[in-house]
């Protein structure tokens, strides 16, 4: 059987820096070379990054992503790689009408190309198009209907992108359709937890489905809320496991792989879902017998709590630096929630790079001022302390505020605080909300609420605990300093907003509350489902009501990283104004 050495390149790509995507893409196809590569592949809309939304909607964006994609397969081809077949994705769009109402000839398409020789040999546009959750790709590209298929060293290689392998029909079966050896498809598929093992699964089924090796191909890094954790897999025919990459971790999978012989007499026209066999032959000759040294490999798989631990600094750490961000401000309270995200901070770009302001009121306890300083100091971050009773008392002189009120002016004076110190030193301001606070409202507009970004915005109070509880023991196994304090994690969560104020007052426990609220949030299950799990009515029916009335505040908080299968912001699209309740 012919042999081919594969080089998949599980790198990130930035939305809108064509330029030095297309530099990363030259960058890694040396290194492929090196490696002795037969066959390159880089993830979904790699030059332009992904998701580019309205993006794709600009003529001169369109245009830019094409002309660099032409340039790239030059300068490949300058640089003495233009033997080195290389599949790469863009931003396309079709040269001929689509019968689809609202979409004329010209509209864009998610896109990969094959460049080889310095030439663009090959093009096609993703088949199926996902229409759900993040995804908006029938508002903006126009579907393929080609199934490509390139022969390298004697081996049929059909190519797929992204949604072709997560639909029944379509690319899949047109490989099998097709006699490929090989179907690669290249991918920028978003984490959310669990996911990995959904991938492995999917991946299996379709190799089958396909009879022939697969090669998922994953893009890793983060692009606003979105995080891409890699996990790239190499399967055979039967499903099983060639090779795994390691999940947040950027690099070039390589792996040797026996491939059947293309046919002497391959399949042509129209197969499966009425898709056009595109059949571009690059190289008819094997390569000369060698010895595969490169077996592929099974990266270790992450624990559930270290994933989602990772996926928040990856998020943050491409929020930060994709936009220019040098360092971050955080109000550390000394509760658990500014806590974790100081660690996720300090993780993600260096714990010289993040600042904490203690801003205690005259109900703020000891302890909290305590265990605000004692994580500074576990954590090495710049610390201050400014307390905001002058300014408080001054505006109670003004306005006599009482009850909610009164508690909200605290929050709000350390909002303005944080924004002055950010305006005034240049730090981006990190909002400490999680899930379960913004899920029912209990957050203070333009106070707790201020920011750039939400690190734990989509993580529910819960899981706040045991990715503190996680982070502690990681470092303990390190043999490091546990960064958040025990005190911290053990204590009751308060907002101390006034005298023994405890978040049970206003909430469920935690654990009952985080419950009713992934059935409604997350899986969108209504008032008698709820009860129907084991729930007490009126306690369903007072969260819902809270989580129904809160719209107006979630939509004004800051981007944070997506963790979950429904975060708030593009994944659940609720209107505000809305008149409808769950009844009790």
């Amino acid at each position: 059987m012919p042999q081919l050495r594969l080089a998949l390149n599980q790198i990130d790509s930035h939305v809108g820096n064509i330029a030095a995507n297309a530099d990363s893409v030259v960058h890694w196809t040396r290194h492929s070379a090196e490696q002795g590569a037969h066959l390159v592949a880089f993830p979904e809309m790699m030059l332009t990054g992904y998701p580019v939304e309205d993006l794709a909607l600009r003529d001169s964006f369109v245009e830019a992503s094409r002309t660099a994609l032409r340039a790239l397969a030059e300068r490949l081809a300058a640089e003495g790689l233009g033997d080195l077949p290389v599949v790469v994705g863009y931003l396309d769009r079709t040269a001929r009408a689509v019968p689809r109402l609202g979409r004329p000839a010209g509209s864009p398409e998610n896109a990969a190309a094959v460049l080889h020789g310095g030439q663009v040999v090959l093009r096609f546009a993703k088949h199926h198009l996902p229409n759900y959750g993040v995804f908006d790709e029938f508002r903006y590209f126009v579907p393929g209907d080609t199934q490509p298929v390139i022969r390298v060293r004697g081996v049929d290689v059909a190519l797929a992108i992204c949604e072709d392998l997560w639909q029944e029909g379509g690319r899949v079966p047109a490989t099998r359709s097709a006699g490929a050896g090989l179907l690669i498809s290249v991918n920028a598929s978003p984490y959310e937890r669990n996911k990995d093992d959904l991938r492995l699964e999917l991946v299996q089924k379709r190799a089958q489905e396909a009879g022939c090796t697969l090669a998922y191909l994953a893009m890793i890094g983060g692009q606003d809320e979105l995080v891409f954790d890699g996990d790239s897999i190499v399967v055979d025919a039967d499903g099983e496991v060639i090779a795994r990459a390691p999940q947040f971790s950027e690099g070039c999978v390589l792996v040797d792989l026996d491939l059947p012989a293309a046919s002497a007499t391959p399949v042509e026209g129209t197969v499966d879902d009425g898709l056009r066999i595109d059949r571009v032959i690059l190289s008819e000759e094997p390569v000369e017998p060698y010895e595969a040294v490169v077996a592929g490999g099974y990266a270790d798989r992450l624990d559930d709590d270290e994933e989602i631990y990772d996926a928040l600094v990856v998020g943050l750490r491409a929020y930060v630096k994709k936009n220019g961000f040098r360092s971050v401000l955080i109000g550390l309270s000394g509760g658990i929630d500014s806590a974790l995200v100081a660690a996720i901070a300090c993780d993600a770009i260096g714990a010289q790079n993040v600042y904490g302001i203690s801003m205690p009121s005259k109900y703020s306890s000891d302890h909290s001022k305590g265990d605000a300083a004692d994580l500074a100091e576990r954590t090495g971050l710049n610390f201050r302390t400014v307390p905001i009773e002058p300014m408080f008392d001054a505006y109670m002189a003004s306005l006599g505020l009482t009850g909610l009120a009164e508690e909200n002016l605290q929050s709000r004076l350390r909002g303005t605080m944080l924004m002055a110190v950010s305006n005034q030193e240049g730090h981006i301001v990190l909002a400490p909300g999680n899930k379960s606070e913004l899920a029912v409202g209990y957050s203070t507009l333009y106070g707790d609420s201020v920011g750039a970004y939400g690190p734990i915005k989509d993580v529910y109070k819960t899981d706040v605990f045991r990715l503190a509880r996680y982070r502690n023991r990681a470092a303990e196994e390190r043999g490091e300093t546990p960064p958040i304090p025990v005190a911290s994690i053990d204590k009751p969560p308060s907002a101390e907003l006034r005298p023994g104020q405890v978040d049970t007052d206003s909430l469920p426990d935690y654990p009952v509350l985080d419950a009713i609220l992934a059935l409604y949030v997350d899986r969108d299950q209504g008032l008698e489902a709820i009860v129907a799990a084991g729930y007490d009515r009126e306690l369903v029916a007072k969260t819902l009501r809270m989580v129904d009335t809160a719209e107006y505040k979630r939509r004004q908080y800051p981007p944070g990283t997506k963790i979950s299968a429904k975060g708030f912001g593009k994944d659940r699209r609720l209107p505000i104004t809305n008149g409808w309740r769950e009844q009790a």
